[in-house]
């Protein structure tokens, strides 16, 4: 067995920081989606509607008046958990970064 698939005490790293690690012959592989998985239980969104293209390129936000309030720390919560998945998801960084802002 080669010394980068060894065990330590603690057994094989199968989780790490949220992040599912599967150890194999060819290399190290991350998937994300138990993480996914979870935030979106989390935040109550399990019936919401995907989307392939997370937001217009050409999007502008700005304060909405006369819309409902938002918890703060929830809309932080979430915004903070997508930027940790910006680190692997290049495609939602745009969209994050612009909620990030507001």
């Amino acid at each position: 067995m080669h010394k980068e698939f060894e065990m330590s005490i603690m057994g094989e790293l199968n989780f790490f920081l949220g992040l599912h690690v599967k150890q194999m012959k060819h290399g190290t592989f991350l998937c994300q989606s138990k993480y996914c998985t979870k935030l979106i239980k989390k935040f109550g969104m399990e019936k919401c509607k995907e989307a392939y293209t997370p937001i217009a390129t050409s999007t502008y936000l700005d304060l909405d008046e006369k819309g409902k309030s938002v918890d703060e720390s929830i809309y932080r919560g979430m915004t903070g958990s997508l930027l940790y998945l910006t680190s692997r998801r290049p495609d939602i960084i745009l969209s994050v970064c612009l909620c990030a802002r507001y």
